[in-house]
C-alpha cells in the first residue's frame, strides 16, 4: 500500500511540473523544411515506383518474345 500512495504522490507532483509552450518561429521553419523534404521524398518514392514497375514490364515482354 505504501508503494501506491508514494507513487501517486510522484505521478501528482509531475504534472504539476509540465508546462505546455507554443512553437517558435524557428520550429515552424524547422517544420516546413521538413514538410517540404517528406514530399519530394515522397515523390521520389513513386517516381522509383513508376521506373521499377516499367522494367518488370520491359523485361517480361523482352523474354517472353
Amino acid at each position: 500500500m505504501r508503494c501506491s500512495v508514494s507513487l501517486g504522490r510522484k505521478i501528482k507532483t509531475l504534472t504539476t511540473k509540465m508546462v505546455i509552450t507554443s512553437g517558435n518561429d524557428e520550429d515552424r521553419g524547422g517544420q516546413e523544411k521538413e514538410s517540404k523534404e517528406e514530399s519530394v521524398l515522397a515523390m521520389l518514392g513513386i517516381l522509383g515506383t513508376i521506373l521499377n514497375l516499367v522494367v518488370i514490364i520491359f523485361v517480361y515482354i523482352y523474354t517472353t518474345l
